[in-house]
């Protein structure tokens, strides 16, 4: 895996000579607990919730593997990855992002697959606020916050990266 600057995530998609149409994006809210997940429309304009993936110490070559299936049924060029960037940040929360994309890397199953950060303030309080009226069961709230989180950080990448890859050189 290779970190690359947001806007140059989706410039390098669009130069793709290789296909026809950019690869696509997931998106991921990565917990202590669970990883939510979500993916891009082929026009990589639309987010939609996809999954949530349990998250253990012990089952990141499962995780490793599981990312590599998306990649290949769904042609993925890139992970969009929310993080704590800010004042508020919580130091926890920031070592739980590093450590987990750490580990993917080192299982090297997503070798030459380019991620970046994006920031994920509020993501999750938004949805929060979305599900509150429904009074569903706390599981299924869970679940639907972490697939839910993840489409609000990729919808947000999408958007702003839309809007400024074709105005601006790639970062």
């Amino acid at each position: 895996m290779k970190y690359v600057k947001p806007l140059r995530l989706l410039g390098d998609a669009l130069k793709t000579t290789k296909v026809s149409v950019p690869g696509r994006f997931l998106g991921l809210d990565v917990g202590d607990k669970y990883v939510g997940v979500s993916i891009s429309d082929p026009s990589n304009m639309i987010a939609s919730p996809l999954s949530v993936l349990l998250r253990k110490k012990t089952n990141i070559d499962l995780m490793a593997t599981d990312f590599q299936n998306l990649v290949k049924a769904f042609s993925v060029s890139g992970l969009v990855v929310g993080y704590p960037f800010g004042k508020l940040n919580n130091v926890e929360d920031v070592v739980t992002v590093n450590l987990f994309i750490e580990e993917l890397r080192k299982t090297e199953k997503l070798r030459d697959l380019k991620y970046t950060y994006w920031d994920e303030r509020l993501s999750s309080k938004t949805v929060e606020l979305m599900l509150k009226p429904l009074k569903l069961h706390p599981v299924q709230e869970k679940t639907m916050l972490d697939k839910f989180a993840a489409v609000v950080i990729l919808q947000e990448y999408l958007d702003y990266a839309n809007r400024y890859v074709n105005n601006e050189p790639a970062e």
